[in-house]
């Protein structure tokens, strides 16, 4: 499987939102507070009159209704935090989202569910999963999201924050399956080689998980990546095996060019003129000397040349 069919199996169909947000501003809530208040003050004072001051039961019923009308009125004042909206519904029908911070005032006979819009992370617990080529390995990841659509999130699933849980944890797998650990050939992308790569078809499948619920992917990382404990031994001889490998091949092509280099210098410079046989005997000591894994005991030859 190459990546683009990757890319494409990655691909996430959601259905579309039915709800989008859309902002209402309500009004100045520190001019609507002090006429709740005037109301509450000028009903109360009415009510007074009418027991004590002999005002008559007009007063007093026109008190009482001053005071509901304050109290009524101020059910509509609403704070709103910074970094925080408030869904505000008539009736069940969305009627828009409140998202400027500060004390405003809107229908009282309105719902007005809270919403953080802060940037939060999530991050996966470490999960057990097969790579590509059918491996175990533990893998984990973070993610961070902030809600852009209140309207989604509230509507469109039923729990947003668990739903972005979820969506991240199975995403996490889907891209553990569909790459590997170690990638043995060339072209082939790979979780530990090219975490930064991955991270990115990570954030995109996420995000298209998520879209629908109206949160917004900032970035992910893998957190945890290694071997399940059953294989992680075996992986580390191979790895271990593949770096021996890798060093005895630069230690001989090291060794190689440093023979050719010594013949060319003892002929160029008509230090000793030797055969082909006695050629192939002094590459033979220099390649055992150069690429011994041991340090080597020399044997001095103190006769002539061909002894």
């Amino acid at each position: 499987m190459n990546d683009a069919t990757r890319a494409d199996a990655a691909s996430v169909q959601m259905p579309d939102p039915k709800v989008r947000e859309r902002q209402v501003s309500g009004a100045p809530g520190l001019p609507v507070a002090a006429l709740c208040l005037v109301l509450v003050v000028a009903g109360v004072l009415l009510v007074l009159a009418g027991l004590f001051a002999g005002a008559g039961p007009a007063a007093w019923v026109g008190g009482i209704a001053l005071i509901l009308a304050g109290l009524i009125a101020a059910v509509g004042l609403t704070i709103v935090a910074p970094n925080e909206a408030r869904v505000v519904q008539f009736l069940g029908r969305y009627s828009g989202t409140l998202r400027e911070d500060g004390l405003r005032w809107v229908n009282p006979l309105t719902t007005r569910q809270p919403i953080s819009t802060r940037i939060r992370n999530h991050e996966t617990s470490v999960m057990k999963v097969n790579d590509f080529d059918g491996n175990p390995i533990e893998i984990a990841a973070v993610v961070v999201w902030q809600v852009e659509d209140t309207a989604r999130a509230v509507f469109e699933v039923d729990d947003y924050v668990r739903f972005v849980s979820i969506q991240t944890e199975t995403a996490v797998r889907h891209i553990a399956n569909n790459y590997s650990y170690d990638a043995h050939d060339e072209g082939r992308l790979s979780l530990r080689d090219n975490a930064d790569e991955i991270t990115e078809k990570l954030s995109g499948e996420i995000a298209a998980r998520v879209e629908s619920a109206g949160v917004r992917i900032v970035e992910s990382r893998f957190t945890h990546l290694a071997y399940a404990q059953e294989i992680a031994q075996a992986m580390l001889q191979r790895q271990q095996a593949g770096a021996v490998v890798a060093a005895r091949q630069l230690i001989v092509e090291g060794a190689v060019g440093m023979v050719d280099m010594a013949l060319q210098r003892l002929s160029e410079q008509d230090v000793v003129e030797l055969d082909e046989e006695r050629k192939a005997s002094m590459v033979s000591n220099l390649l055992v000397v150069l690429c011994s894994d041991r340090p080597t005991s020399p044997v001095v030859n103190t006769g002539s040349l061909y002894q």
